[in-house]
């Protein structure tokens, strides 16, 4: 399912989650839990404002998460 996420844009371009949409409703962060990195992939853990933990995976090279 494709989701679009709104990201904080520090040093680097999409760096940390702060809402997504995965279907309708805007799902806010509300704390990164956990974050893995790979050479051309980026996963977040996050606790989002619905009570739910979700996993979003970051495609560097292609945008896509």
């Amino acid at each position: 399912m494709p989701i679009r996420v709104e990201c904080y844009a520090g040093y680097r371009a999409d760096q940390e989650p702060l809402a997504f949409w995965c279907g309708e409703p805007r799902r806010e962060v509300r704390a990164s839990v956990a974050r893995w990195f790979a050479p051309t992939q980026r996963w977040f853990k996050v606790d989002a404002d619905d009570g739910y933990v979700y996993v979003l995976r970051h495609a560097e090279a292609s945008g896509e998460w």
